[in-house]
C-alpha cells in the first residue's frame, strides 16, 4: 500500500468521525511522509487496552473492531473501523493507558505516527501539526460525545 492509497481512504471515508486535516496537496504529501505502515493479520492487536502508548493510527486497508474488556455484557463493543479511520488519538495529546483494544477483523494496513515523529512534524511544519493535531481533536470530541450518549466507555 502506498501514501497515495492511504491519502484516497482517508479522503474518501464518509463517517461522521472522519479525520478531517484542512490540508492542501503539497501538506499532505509531507504529512504523509511521517508515517509507516504496519501490517496486520486477522485477529492481531493494534492497540491493547491498559497499554501506554502514544502513537496514533490510520487505517489504510482491512477492518478493525474497537471493544473494552470487562464491564457490562454486551455493551465491551464500541465501533467497527473502515479504511481511513483514525485510531489511537487520544496519544497525541496525553501520556495515559489505552481505554480500549483495537483488533484486526481481516488482514489489515495501519500506518502510524509515533509520538517522536510527531515532535518532528511540529518543529519542522508546525502549521501542519497543528491542524493534524486539530482535526485529531475534533475526531476524539465527536466519539466522546457519542460514547456518553450511549454510556460507553471512552475510548
Amino acid at each position: 500500500m502506498t501514501h497515495d492509497e492511504l491519502f484516497q481512504a482517508i479522503q474518501s471515508l464518509n463517517a461522521e468521525d472522519a479525520f478531517r486535516p484542512r490540508l492542501d496537496a503539497a501538506q499532505w504529501r509531507t504529512f504523509l511522509q511521517y508515517l509507516t505502515p504496519h501490517e496486520l493479520r486477522g485477529g492481531d492487536l493494534l492497540l491493547k487496552q491498559g497499554d501506554q502508548d502514544r502513537t496514533v493510527y490510520f487505517l489504510g486497508q482491512g477492518t478493525l473492531q474497537v471493544y473494552v474488556s470487562g464491564g457490562l455484557p454486551g455493551a465491551n463493543k464500541i465501533a467497527i473501523l473502515r479504511p481511513g479511520s483514525i485510531c489511537g488519538e487520544p496519544g497525541l495529546f496525553a501520556d495515559g493507558v489505552r481505554t480500549a483494544n483495537v483488533e484486526a477483523m481481516t488482514p489489515s494496513i495501519a500506518w502510524a505516527m509515533r509520538l517522536p515523529r510527531f515532535e518532528e512534524l511540529g518543529a519542522r511544519v508546525p502549521a501542519i501539526a497543528l491542524e493534524v493535531l486539530r482535526a485529531a481533536g475534533s475526531v476524539m470530541a465527536l466519539r466522546m460525545r457519542a460514547n456518553l450518549t450511549r454510556q460507553m466507555p471512552i475510548t
